[in-house]
């Protein structure tokens, strides 16, 4: 099969699908706990991803506003890059030509009293999963994972000595689950007409 100029290919084609699809489960999480958090007496506006550490905006009845980011997916765990949360150093070892990375000290939280909501877009209506916790939180969370993963290696990434990538999974979060709390204690909600 051929295509014509400009026409995209079929790589192209399943590449732009993998977008679609990940620009839709994003989507999907922003508006589902957009919902939640109106559903608990709070007014919501939402930002697609225009903000660049937060997805949304929660404002109670005093005017008060709370920043929450929102981690999307339809199954497996939350992808990062740990120089998002703890400074990394490099040593290169040249008598075994390994690179060893040392974990140095934690960011600096860039927004105040932020929240995350990790959120598993079910495939139908009511399979949605929430975990909400403060931003300090999943800091923690991926700061140990990616240490204790490092330490059983001798602090060396077995086949690419300098990447940075870490996995947050559902049952480092489970105590997490439904804890709309985080973001409603002691909120004084907008109330319904």
């Amino acid at each position: 099969m051929t295509t014509l100029p400009g026409e995209p290919n079929a790589y192209q084609q399943g590449e732009e699908r993998g977008k679609r699809s990940w620009h839709l489960t994003k989507q999907i999480g922003e508006y589902l706990v957009a919902c939640e958090l109106a559903r608990r007496g709070l007014v919501v506006a939402t930002f697609s991803g225009n903000v660049p550490d937060f997805d949304i905006i929660a404002i109670n009845a005093k005017g008060e506003a709370f920043p929450v980011q929102v981690k999307a997916i339809r199954g497996g765990s939350w992808q990062f890059s740990v120089d998002k949360f703890v400074e990394i150093k490099f040593d290169f070892d040249s008598e075994k030509q390994i690179v060893k990375q040392i974990v140095g000290k934690l960011k600096p939280q860039s927004i105040a009293n932020l929240v995350c909501v990790f959120v598993i877009a079910g495939e139908k209506y009511g399979d949605d999963q929430f975990f909400v916790l403060e931003w300090k939180k999943v800091q923690e969370i991926a700061v140990n994972s990616y240490k204790s993963w490092l330490e059983l290696h001798g602090n060396v990434r077995p086949k690419k000595h300098y990447s940075l990538h870490c996995a947050i999974r559902k049952s480092d979060l489970e105590q997490y689950q439904d804890n709309w709390s985080v973001i409603t204690k002691g909120v004084k909600t907008v109330e319904s007409p």
